[in-house]
């Protein structure tokens, strides 16, 4: 015989990124708070842990042991009929999932999303009747991250019968409905594949954005950096690969795409996918165009020095000089698109420049440059500001 004091009680970690920050904080403080571990009373005595296995009296009928909606329905007339249970919950998300996989030579993509549906409700979902809304929908809740399909769930199961997903436009939104029901087990994680494009038409594009600023400068105002001689004079040696494409259907795709994880695989000679890089995506409407950083170019590296610095308060005037070095270690030729940023002030112009740019906005300029293979490209600007 004994009384329990506290039951104890173990955190759902794998919950953790599924409810948001707010959920994992309130977990945490309740476990450091000394709450997991049960408490019995024998015999006037407190201990931590059961002693043996407890046996406990029949329930009463009045006892709920699951959350339990009770509801009291009248009616002017007795009789039987239908009626239809709506209501909004949590602990249930899904997610788009994209896999891009390039051939051995050239830029071609093969494209497949799947939709990934995580349960984490405590309840299974016997053939359910499913449909997704893509859009960002208002819904004041905690934040809610997207689970990785990665992690280690009870089930993992891959589906890809056609079509399993059809997609139509809903109020502001998108809506894509699963085709026949699907059952969702308790903490099981499901994939339905619901695009596969072949023959998807890309570009790869590598792009040197070559300032790198100092930390203590993040947030100092234009007022105090525009004079300031030891402002941006750090190189970012990196040049970014990026893919870009189309979602249209000349290129064989054409459907809103959710939002989601992108890993982009390249096949080997041998047969074999190797991964190259991934990313995400916003929601992306049909015909707008995808471009995705992937990575850093193992072969090719920039330099960006600056030549020259003036200063003339009394004139309130600034003139910098930039040499932007590129060197193609590669067997094959690169074009480079530069992008310099025009941080001193909003007044400026271009006094010299050794390639032709394009201005992009009101404070940022594009050189695209060809590199030959295993060569170098020099490039130089000054950039001549008033205030």
């Amino acid at each position: 015989p004994g009384k329990i004091i506290r039951s104890g009680y173990t955190p759902h970690y794998q919950a953790y990124s599924a409810y948001g920050q707010q959920y994992a904080q309130a977990q945490q403080a309740y476990v450091a708070a000394g709450n997991s571990e049960p408490i019995i009373e024998i015999d006037g005595k407190l201990q931590f842990g059961l002693p043996g296995q407890p046996i406990f009296p029949a329930l009463s009928n009045d006892t709920i042991l699951k959350p339990t909606l009770s509801w009291l329905l009248q009616s002017d007339h007795a009789g039987s009929t239908n009626a239809e249970f709506s209501y909004v919950t949590g602990g249930m998300s899904w997610h788009a999932d994209y896999n891009v996989v390039a051939p051995v030579s050239g830029n071609l993509l093969e494209i497949v999303g799947w939709v990934t549906l995580d349960n984490q409700t405590g309840k299974t979902f016997q053939n359910a009747h499913i449909k997704l809304m893509a859009g960002d929908v208002s819904k004041i809740q905690p934040g809610m991250g997207i689970a990785d399909s990665n992690g280690t769930f009870n089930a993992l199961r891959m589906e890809a019968p056609a079509p399993a997903v059809t997609e139509r436009s809903f109020d502001e939104y998108h809506l894509y409905t699963l085709e026949r029901p699907s059952t969702l087990y308790d903490r099981e994680t499901k994939q339905v594949e619901f695009v596969r494009a072949t023959g998807v038409p890309s570009q790869r594009i590598y792009v040197y954005d070559g300032v790198k600023i100092d930390q203590n400068y993040r947030n100092y105002p234009m007022e105090n950096i525009r004079d300031m001689e030891n402002f941006g004079v750090q190189s970012n040696p990196k040049i970014w690969a990026m893919v870009e494409f189309k979602n249209s259907k000349e290129n064989h795709l054409g459907l809103p795409l959710p939002k989601g994880r992108v890993r982009f695989y390249r096949r080997d000679t041998d047969s074999q996918l190797e991964f190259t890089g991934e990313n995400l995506i916003d929601h992306t409407p049909t015909d707008e165009t995808i471009r995705l950083y992937t990575g850093n170019v193992f072969d090719a590296v920039g330099e960006r020095k600056r030549t020259f610095f003036k200063v003339d308060r009394n004139a309130h005037t600034v003139d910098e000089s930039f040499e932007i070095k590129l060197r193609n270690h590669k067997k094959e030729p690169m074009d480079v698109r530069v992008i310099e940023h025009l941080y001193r002030w909003n007044n400026w112009d271009i006094a010299k420049n050794s390639d032709t740019f394009n201005k992009l906005d009101s404070k940022t300029i594009e050189f695209r440059v060809h590199i030959p293979a295993d060569d170098e490209k020099v490039l130089t600007y000054t950039a001549h500001y008033t205030w």
